[in-house]
């Protein structure tokens, strides 16, 4: 027997429901046709419908999501263009060092969580007990924020607002409904967030009360933040929140120098081994390539790191090479002079630099005086880092360098993307939420209860898919189907990103890079032609 579906009739000159519903979700029968008063009054002349015809529609629209061909694996090599790129114009390549040409072991996080707890307790007196706090190596993830006056530790999106279910103080969620209670609001004002340009008057005088833990280093330093947090919280030690984030970000950054001569002593114990990244320099010398190196980290540790990835002739492949950069400031300041490092005595000379000369290595100065030496300007020059903004901001808005965003978490990230059961429950999470938004505006008896079933299922789903990144806070690049806030400044800093500088080994020198065509809310659902 076949079922009938009856919408309210208000008006002289009907509409059939075939102009207005998705062709899935109509029955077969000519019988079925219905009339409403216009599109533009349907919220306010919703038709009826069935519990029945709801509950068919919804084995319907199951049924085309098991028919459905699961989407082609990505390329875990591939490089992902923002914006469009021909590498044609490009004659210069530069890079940072840390998580750009060197990549860390796991070993690598324990170590600056280990020193940064033992700093916490011998410089800042620390209690005893948090030297049992060990380190967890899945807790946190890139790009999250830290509210210094409010202790808490969370995951916002593009649009500023708070992904509920990862707002956390120590080691545990705080609930939805207190994180509404201490902010009033879902979406975080941008001044609470972003401090104003650079070049704003106000700057001297606004602190931010978030800050974003962009980079790869940050990650442990987060850790360390959380554990003592939960200690404090245990044993019921007053504590102010942003006080602890200092001390914590002082440890941890204090204790670098440390970290560095221990990276040194065992190199290979801490650093991943690139055997491609001596095959892409040689293939960009070839192409008759310029390549330069600028990085905050010190001569001896990016002497012995390339040595390692490289060999010892690591310095004839770059034309300049600039240690101890002091980036941002690097990037934004004018008046810092270049210095050059005597190698044989590991000491800065107090000589003028007046020209760059390859085989030479410099400390500090800027990059105006970089551009100035060399004349390498604007679209030639491309250069890479892993952080969107110290290494890449600057270099794209005020110097129109080229840039290129090197994200290990994109490996993880991937291999997640091309499992096959979540590639199966995102197909059905978006079948989800279209069946849920075209049944909305339906009344009826049943019709609201159907729609609650159908959002839990979307919810527990939508977590699901969530936590097969990060069980507490999900994916570095999506807060549920938003980009998130490290997305948002990523895309728009980086031309191209990828998960290993030699990726770019798939690609020729002269290939351009092309960014997909996202479909704009206003267009088609899917283009076909």
């Amino acid at each position: 027997m076949l079922h009938t579906r009856t919408l309210a009739i208000a008006a002289a000159s009907p509409v059939l429901v075939e102009n207005i519903l998705p062709s899935w979700l109509l029955r077969a029968s000519s019988s079925h046709v219905v009339s409403m008063r216009s599109i533009g009054d349907r919220a306010l002349n919703r038709g009826q419908i069935s519990r029945e015809i709801m509950l068919e529609n919804y084995q319907k629209i199951r049924e085309k999501y098991k028919s459905k061909k699961l989407p082609q694996d990505v390329n875990p090599k591939g490089v992902f263009s923002c914006n469009e790129l021909d590498l044609k114009e490009v004659q210069v390549y530069g890079f940072d060092y840390d998580y750009t040409l060197a990549c860390y072991k796991p070993s690598m996080d324990y170590l600056l969580y280990n020193l940064g707890r033992d700093m916490l307790i011998q410089k800042y007196k620390y209690p005893e007990g948090i030297c049992n706090l060990e380190y967890k190596k899945d807790f946190a993830v890139r790009g999250l924020h830290y509210d210094i006056e409010k202790g808490l530790l969370l995951k916002l999106d593009s649009f500023l607002q708070i992904q509920f279910g990862t707002v956390y103080r120590g080691l545990h969620p705080v609930p939805d409904d207190e994180v509404l209670r201490l902010y009033k609001n879902r979406i975080i004002p941008i001044a609470y967030v972003e401090a104003p340009h650079k070049h704003s008057h106000k700057e001297t005088l606004h602190r931010t009360k978030m800050v974003q833990l962009a980079d790869l280093f940050s990650v442990p330093e987060m850790g360390l933040l959380c554990n003592v947090t939960e200690y404090f919280l245990r044993n019921h030690i007053d504590y102010h929140p942003e006080i602890l984030f200092r001390d914590v970000k002082n440890s941890v950054q204090s204790c670098h120098p440390i970290m560095h001569g221990l990276v040194v002593k065992n190199v290979s114990e801490y650093l991943e081994q690139n055997r491609d990244l001596k095959r892409f320099f040689d293939r960009l010398k070839r192409a008759s390539k310029k390549m330069f190196l600028v990085t905050n980290s010190p001569f001896h540790f990016v002497d012995t790191g390339m040595k390692f990835l490289v060999g010892d002739n690591w310095k004839d492949y770059f034309d300049v090479v600039i240690v101890q950069a002091r980036k941002p400031k690097f990037f934004t300041e004018e008046s810092r002079p270049l210095r050059i490092y005597d190698e044989i005595n590991k000491t800065q000379l107090w000589d003028r630099v007046t020209k760059l000369e390859k085989g030479v290595i410099y400390l500090e100065g800027t990059v105006k005086q970089l551009q100035d030496m060399t004349g390498w300007q604007g679209h030639q020059v491309l250069y890479f880092g892993d952080h969107p903004y110290s290494d890449l901001a600057d270099v794209t808005l005020e110097h129109g360098w080229r840039t290129g965003a090197i994200i290990k978490e994109l490996t993880h990230e991937i291999a997640t993307l091309n499992n096959p059961k979540f590639k199966e429950n995102a197909n059905w999470l978006q079948m989800l939420t279209g069946l849920i938004e075209e049944h909305q505006d339906y009344e009826g008896p049943d019709v609201q209860t159907i729609l609650n079933e159908w959002i839990q299922e979307r919810d527990e789903l939508r977590n699901e898919i969530k936590r097969v990144f990060n069980k507490q806070f999900g994916s570095v690049f999506r807060t549920y189907h938003n980009p998130t806030y490290f997305s948002r400044r990523l895309f728009r800093f980086a031309d191209i990103y990828m998960s290993s500088i030699t990726n770019l080994l798939e690609y020729s020198t002269s290939h351009t890079f092309y960014p997909r065509r996202g479909v704009m809310p206003h267009e088609y659902t899917s283009y076909f032609v």
